[in-house]
């Protein structure tokens, strides 16, 4: 944070007051009232309607700028949409129509936001699946959602071929960047190049234009099924519609204008932001949600170019952000740490960076100070979200971020948020309870999974797990996923809230807090703790630290310190079955 933002009176409009004055009749954040699966709600008047015309905006608005970046290979809007077209064309050979699912499971390369696309173009359901996966965790999903089509790279490939048989229901498996010559077992003549329907990215923008599949296509219809991260059992499918993915996108560029009607500053001219072109370096998955609808969706709507990388590492990420001059980086708090603390950083040229925003992990407030430190211009900006809410529900950013620094920020004007007890009845202001939302951006169910549906989705609101309390200004804080919190001899420990004070620690980079088996207390807190790169601290230190700050019964009884990254999943959710691995591997 700029010394000079930091400066101004704070804030100049109340948060109502801003969201009164950008939503009122006749500006772009204008608000509505619909009727969304049969039940009436405030939605933004003025969202992309489909996901087509998120599609048409990039190519019509940014036509020859950069698009996607990956090492050698850049593609124009241009080119991309060029791809997308002959794409969809080739799936409507395949036999895919409106309603099927199309798979996608590859790293972050250029063919996978051409897949996506190209999908949602047929009016299919694209079904980004997490390519982190095992073989028969990739198949898992795969049958779970009746895929006809699925576009994987090779190493997908090499994971998936085995298990072709199990998978009566897929028609295609459509396989990019196969280092070995892709050669059906057992008979199965299913698998087809990617390089024999599209060629290399260099030659998108010279591929002959073609008309956009004649589908009727509404706000409501399904356009997206994205797996849940499945910590805790078999990952659950997401079905969302055109308005959840167009709902995020508002959000998104409502929660930086609101940052400028908060400071009392005048709102950039568009045409402005146009003429000069954002960059993003993608260090998340664009099979996440937030990669997928936030930043892939968001980055055609906004004309942003998106620099990918094959794997996060912190020297290689600094200089795509010197050669591209890239203006937001992040993804989860330790790589903002590692981009702040690496040894390297003065040797490149970071000056172009305008955002360092993280989620998926709780951050110290020492992160939001030394962000400013280190990147002057840069804003710091989190959020709070999940698979079932497309994305980032809460978004905080600027000086709100500064002055809570331990919140997930508000809601958006078309949102809503209670705290609720076990019967789900709603607490006062302050008190903790489960945490439900609603709004248009929520999706509509899970996946052939009806149990689970009718458990979390009631009238209209989701059960999200979390923990959490509100503020008289509206302003959500998170204390504990519901099933992480601990009790011992009787009284509740909120992981979260002792990861939080671990995370002060000077020395602390990652930490992550679980419960220990207890013959009469039942549980006892212990702690994984991983530090910055080149700090020292013992786990008598650490744990003298959290004594300092919270009651004794919540100090974790043992810290073992590891040099590792600590696990998380692809939305950077600690792992915390492999936590406990871990910990009872270092016993």
């Amino acid at each position: 944070m700029s010394d000079v933002t930091a400066s101004k009176p704070w804030p100049a409009l109340s948060l109502a007051q801003a969201h009164a004055a950008l939503t009122a009749p006749g500006s772009p954040f204008e608000t509505a009232e619909a009727l969304v699966d049969g039940r009436a709600m405030r939605v933004w008047k003025n969202a992309p309607p489909t996901v087509r015309d998120v599609f048409l905006h990039g190519r019509a608005n940014f036509g020859p700028n950069t698009f996607l970046v990956y090492e050698d290979e850049r593609a124009s809007f241009e080119g991309f949409a060029r791809a997308t077209l002959l794409m969809a064309e080739r799936l409507a050979a395949m036999g895919v129509v409106k309603g099927d699912r199309v798979a996608v499971a590859m790293r972050n390369l250029p063919e996978w936001p051409v897949a996506v696309l190209a999908t949602v173009l047929l009016g299919a359901i694209t079904t980004p699946i997490n390519a982190w996966g095992t073989g028969p965790e990739l198949a898992y999903c795969l049958a779970d959602s009746g895929a006809k089509v699925a576009v994987v790279d090779g190493e997908r490939w090499a994971r998936l071929q085995p298990l072709l048989g199990e998978l009566p229901e897929l028609r295609q498996v459509i396989v990019a960047r196969a280092t070995d010559p892709i050669a059906p077992p057992l008979g199965d003549a299913r698998a087809i190049a990617w390089a024999s329907l599209l060629g290399p990215t260099a030659t998108w923008a010279d591929l002959p234009d073609r008309p956009l599949p004649a589908v009727e296509l509404t706000p409501d219809d399904d356009a997206t099924l994205l797996y849940t991260s499945g910590t805790t059992g078999a990952a659950k499918g997401a079905l969302g519609t055109h308005r959840c993915s167009g709902s995020t996108l508002m959000a998104g560029a409502f929660s930086v204008t609101r940052n400028f009607v908060r400071r009392g500053e005048a709102v950039p001219d568009p045409a402005a932001a146009r003429a000069n072109p954002r960059a993003l370096l993608l260090a998340i998955p664009f099979f996440h949600t937030t990669g997928c609808q936030v930043i892939l969706f968001g980055a055609l709507q906004s004309g942003t170019k998106l620099v990918l990388m094959r794997r996060w590492e912190p020297e290689t990420a600094m200089a795509l952000i010197q050669a591209e001059r890239v203006t937001s980086a992040g993804g989860v708090p330790t790589i903002a740490w590692q981009l702040i603390e690496h040894p390297a950083r003065a040797h490149y040229d970071l000056s172009s960076l305008e955002s360092v925003a993280y989620g998926g992990a709780p951050a110290s407030a020492a992160l939001v100070q030394r962000i400013g430190e280190a990147f002057p211009k840069a804003q710091p900006g989190m959020g709070w979200g999940m698979t079932e809410t497309s994305g980032t529900f809460t978004h905080h950013g600027a000086e709100d971020y500064v002055h809570r620094p331990d919140s997930a920020g508000p809601a958006m004007p078309v949102a809503e948020m209670k705290i609720t007890d076990d019967d789900g009845l709603a607490l006062p202001t302050g008190q903790v309870g489960e945490l439900w939302v609603r709004g248009p951006n929520v999706v509509k169910r899970y996946w052939n999974k009806p149990e689970e549906t009718a458990k979390t989705f009631i009238d209209g609101w989701l059960r999200t797990g979390d923990l959490g309390r509100l503020d008289d200004e509206g302003f959500l804080f998170i204390v504990d996923r519901k099933k992480d919190m601990l009790i011992r001899g009787g009284e509740n420990i909120y992981c979260a809230e002792v990861e939080a004070v671990l995370y002060r620690h000077p020395a602390v980079m990652d930490a992550g807090v679980i419960g220990q088996a207890h013959p009469t207390l039942g549980e006892e807190p212990v702690a994984l703790v991983s530090l910055k790169p080149g700090a020292v601290a013992s786990p008598d230190e650490l744990r003298a630290f959290v004594r300092s700050q919270l009651a004794g019964f919540k100090v974790p009884v043992r810290i073992v310190i590891q040099s590792d990254p600590l696990p998380r999943n692809p939305t950077g959710k600690l792992v915390k079955k492999t936590l406990k691995a871990l910990f009872e591997a270092a016993a």
